[in-house]
């Protein structure tokens, strides 16, 4: 399996403060990758970087063929990379179906647009019944469900998740989990980034480990279960 997404040696800084350190990493095309560590170690910058919100200071990212490492984030987005950001970010004032509009907005294929709103309602049939309520006056898992939405609906290649589960109760937590296995199965390509071990490796096909900025560990899905460092660390002994 060909590496879709492909990061390699990247260095990113906020001022003084070094925050990733040499990073490389690859998403195959149709895999799960989850990217699992403590607080502060640098996952949600390595997202941000690779959908053009930082500017790397060294390093290189790649779709397919495309160099994706100094571009603007709406062309990175054209070019078919997606985010669901942390904290189910939904436009508070604006209908569902706004909001799901709003992700095709660089899109001409209008009638494909069409057949891609749908597909978001069979995945998430609340949203279908809550199309023109405001997504404001959404629960917070029906919040999480309008932003996956709403990132599919660019049609990307590459669909980038940061803390998906943050915040919800264990009942919509499985349900997310259960959307992105679905998701998976369509062939979309998932870069993950969550902080229920358990629950990410339980759909991952692989992951690896980052700390203080860095990758300590990649390995399979099972392989990084059974690994003992990991389970202390990450998966509660």
């Amino acid at each position: 399996m060909g590496a879709l997404l492909a990061i390699r040696d990247l260095d990113v800084a906020y001022g003084a403060i070094q925050a990733l350190r040499g990073v490389s990493l690859e998403v195959g095309d149709g895999e799960i990758v989850t990217l699992i560590g403590a607080n502060g170690a640098g996952k949600t910058t390595l997202l941000r970087t690779i959908s053009g919100l930082l500017t790397a200071r060294r390093g290189s990212i790649r779709l397919g063929e495309a160099e994706l490492t100094r571009l603007p984030a709406h062309r990175i987005v054209g070019l078919g990379v997606s985010q669901v950001p942390e904290g189910r970010i939904v436009f508070a004032n604006l209908s569902v179906r706004d909001n799901l509009d709003l992700g095709a907005y660089l899109r001409r294929d209008r009638s494909q647009v069409r057949a891609d709103l749908e597909r978001v309602y069979t995945l998430f049939p609340r949203l279908k019944e809550r199309e023109r309520q405001r997504a404001g006056t959404l629960s917070g898992g029906e919040q999480q469900m309008l932003a996956i939405g709403r990132a599919l609906m660019s049609r990307p290649r590459v669909l980038l998740m940061d803390e998906p589960s943050l915040g919800l109760a264990p009942i919509l937590v499985r349900e997310i989990f259960r959307t992105i296995a679905e998701i998976s199965k369509q062939g979309m390509t998932i870069l993950l980034v969550e902080q229920n071990a358990h629950m990410a490796l339980g759909v991952a096909d692989r992951g690896y480990v980052m700390q203080t900025g860095h990758i300590v560990l990649s390995d399979s899905r099972e392989n990084l279960l059974r690994n003992e460092e990991v389970r202390s660390a990450y998966l509660g002994g």
